[in-house]
């Protein structure tokens, strides 16, 4: 009897679904509470405070109707066998227009046109919720419904015009390689930064803290992980792609090539929040060494004062749980970045 991939795909990712479900509850506690962390008392306005508190309580009610929609609607179309039905039907409809319902190619595009048609469909109340709502509500939304419409129009426009022959050349490498076949850098300031920052010396602080990360080789580090797990991606791809029982598992008697990438997405999931969380801690760390690096320059005082302008223009939450900002936060929160420059301080002294 063949091992229930689809099963258990389904399953973890339900399992995964209530542990994050549970962090969020524990961010969303965090969020509720009515004062400001006590490293950040008469640092940040009572204020601001209160419209990043409701800026961010906003946000979290709104995370957790669209988890759980997406946990619905992901888990119905593997269990119910969506995908395998809409990859015949993108066949039949081939067969209506006159083409060859056999080329992988033309069944890959006409299946990835019905899936950008839906995604489009379920996703627009919520992009629409959380533009015109919730971040008009904040005062961060710009945009008018005209322009929303036309930019989401201007997208799918793009996806019709450079999608196939991406897709195309994607399915073809994948065909002949699964069968065989640092002198200039540049630190990018976004503009943003140089307007919330209050003076020349916060800027030259986050420099400072942006060339600790190229000092300590943390840029490199970071290159060498990403093309370590790239090669791990490829290798795992290719046991996907060869393996019958996979595909049947999931519903499909072919083993196209765009298939083949979503049921490996799915497959290591588990291998992949694993991989985050630890990527997430290592990122962490080097924050923490790129804000010493910084202050051993002696900015510690302009970057203290820069990440509190950042975190108040940004409405960025005051308060985090520290399981839920261990889990998703490749960035220590303010509170504790703040903590270890004024613990450095302490040590100095």
């Amino acid at each position: 009897m063949a091992f229930p991939y689809m099963e258990a795909v389904v399953g973890f990712m339900i399992l995964m679904y209530f542990f994050e479900t549970y962090l969020d509850l524990r961010q969303h506690a965090a969020l509720k509470l009515p004062s400001l962390p006590k490293t950040l008392e008469g640092v940040i306005s009572q204020e601001k405070f209160e419209k990043s508190r409701a800026y961010s309580l906003d946000k979290s009610y709104f995370n957790f109707v669209h988890e759980f929609v997406t946990i619905l609607l992901d888990s119905a179309i593997l269990f119910y066998a969506i995908l395998p039905w809409f990859w015949k039907k993108s066949g039949s409809f081939l067969v209506l227009v006159g083409l060859d319902e056999e080329n992988e190619i033309f069944n890959t595009l006409a299946f990835l046109a019905g899936v950008m048609i839906w995604s489009q469909i379920t996703d627009l109340p919520f992009s629409l919720y959380s533009t015109f709502v919730i971040e008009a509500r904040h005062g961060f939304n710009k945009q008018t419904t005209w322009l929303f419409f036309r930019d989401l129009f201007k997208g799918i426009c793009l996806s019709i015009l450079l999608g196939p022959p991406i897709v195309s050349a994607i399915i073809l490498i994948v065909q002949a390689y699964m069968y065989g076949f640092f002198k200039n850098k540049r630190i990018v300031l976004y503009d943003t930064l140089i307007q919330q920052c209050k003076n020349d010396e916060e800027i030259v602080a986050v420099i400072a803290h942006e060339l600790g990360h190229w000092k300590l080789n943390h840029t490199m580090y970071s290159f060498i992980a990403v093309q370590i797990l790239t090669f791990l991606q490829f290798g795992g791809y290719t046991l996907v792609r060869n393996s019958t029982d996979l595909f049947r598992s999931f519903g499909f008697d072919t083993q196209p090539v765009l298939i083949g990438l979503i049921i490996f997405q799915h497959t290591v999931i588990p291998l992949q929040h694993l991989v985050s969380f630890g990527l997430n801690l290592v990122s962490r760390a080097f924050e923490f060494q790129a804000d010493a690096f910084a202050k051993k320059l002696g900015y510690g005082s302009a970057l203290r004062a820069g990440l509190v302008k950042l975190q108040e223009e940004n409405l960025s939450s005051m308060n985090t749980d520290p399981w839920y900002s261990a889990y998703h936060y490749s960035h220590p929160p303010l509170v504790e970045r703040l903590a270890a420059i004024d613990e450095a301080d302490k040590k100095a002294d």
